[in-house]
């Protein structure tokens, strides 16, 4: 395949996909890593996709896709990820739970450990919580329905997450920059996410790495305010080592 040939299947790929690693890249493009890490960084240069380490994404949306969409935009990260996460919680913990996709898998890692206090805008969630017959105690906030990612939202949601206190909030995030922060691309949703993050003592932002170094439209929380980070590489449990892991993944502002 010739060289040009393959960079405009490459972007292509990214564009299709929103985040795909170099390994799926190589073996699609029948070549080695090497040449495709050669090419995703002349891609970059022109300004046609970004990279993240180990893979590439589309360039910023300014809104998301579909959530049954986005449920299955980078899936084996996302599981991972909420595997890692389920294991910072134990029972007897009160938890936060935003709506996203890879809260949801967090969800159905959680619901196994049992005795869990969940409060949710999200009724996937709620029901995942809810049906492990664990003894889970779940609360699922009322509101505004939305019916693409099936949860609540609007100012009878905020105000009945002011009525509730909890150890933590989970959240997903549509960007994480180190100038600005975890950011969301849904007004209603980023509103959500303040008001749980207001009435909770920790926070932990699970992120795949194509959400490092992107900034979508509304803000969420500066990096200061993060207590942990769970990406598919690990858990980062300082505002500095979140900062790191940034400017290794090309985040970081200049």
């Amino acid at each position: 395949m010739k060289v040009n040939i393959r960079r405009d299947a490459i972007t292509d790929l990214v564009n299709q996909a929103g985040a795909i690693t170099v390994e799926e890249l190589a073996e699609q493009m029948d070549t080695s890593r090497e040449t495709i890490r050669r090419d995703l960084n002349l891609l970059v240069d022109r300004g046609r996709i970004r990279k993240y380490h180990g893979g590439a994404s589309a360039l910023a949306p300014t809104e998301e896709n579909a959530f049954h969409l986005r449920m299955g935009e980078m899936a084996g990260a996302k599981r991972l990820i909420a595997r890692q996460a389920a294991a910072l919680f134990k029972p007897g913990d009160s938890l936060f739970i935003d709506t996203g996709s890879t809260t949801v898998y967090f969800a159905e890692e959680l619901s196994r450990a049992g005795h869990i206090s969940a409060i949710t805008n999200s009724t996937a969630i709620a029901r995942l919580m809810h049906g492990a017959k664990n003894a889970n105690q779940v609360f699922l906030i009322g509101g505004e329905y939305a019916g693409d990612a099936s949860e609540t939202v609007g100012q009878l949601a905020l105000s009945q997450i002011a009525q509730f206190h909890a150890d933590h909030v989970v959240l997903t995030i549509g960007g994480l920059s180190a100038d600005v922060g975890a950011t969301d691309f849904d007004i209603k949703e980023a509103e959500v996410a303040r008001a749980m993050l207001a009435q909770a003592h920790t926070l932990t932002i699970l992120a795949d790495a194509a959400k490092l170094g992107r900034t979508a439209l509304f803000e969420v929380c500066p990096i200061s305010r993060i207590d942990r980070l769970v990406t598919e590489d690990g858990v980062y449990t300082t505002p500095a080592d979140i900062l790191d892991l940034l400017k290794v993944s090309g985040g970081a502002s200049s």
